[in-house]
């Protein structure tokens, strides 16, 4: 881990049949789906249900994810979002991915917040970037 990070919202969510591929277990391309639903209840909760409705929000300009153990059906997937520190108009986010305790997927996207009709950066919204800060104010000795 990279400096203090804030779980910001967990989601449970099923594994379905046809998350599977055919090796038997999820394919990798629906751990992406798995974080960006996670990514997509946190905006929805964060926004009391407007998400992009403000005309700003969030789009993610990278994302990684570090395969540790294949998840396979049947089975819910526990999706914990965490962000770390702030800049201007981004912040890191990070995601775990567990069934049953155990750690199974990781991974990040960095997410950039726009004016949606002209596509440019804005600054952070305070309901994002205060508690980060206040996180990394309680980090700093």
């Amino acid at each position: 881990m990279h400096g203090p990070r804030l779980l910001v919202h967990t989601s449970i969510q099923p594994i379905r049949f046809g998350d599977m591929d055919a090796l038997g277990h999820v394919n990798n391309t629906v751990y992406f789906r798995y974080m960006e639903q996670a990514r997509i209840e946190w905006l929805f909760a964060l926004t009391r249900g407007a998400g992009y409705g403000g005309g700003q929000g969030p789009v993610m300009v990278n994302a990684s994810c570090n395969f540790l153990s294949p998840l396979v059906y049947p089975g819910e997937v526990e999706v914990r979002m965490y962000l770390g520190h702030p800049g201007r108009s981004s912040v890191g986010s990070y995601y775990d991915l567990a069934m049953g305790g155990r750690k199974y997927a990781d991974g990040a996207a960095k997410i950039v917040w726009i004016d949606v009709a002209s596509g440019r950066p804005v600054p952070l919204p305070e309901a994002v970037a205060a508690p980060l800060r206040a996180l990394a104010s309680a980090a700093t000795p």
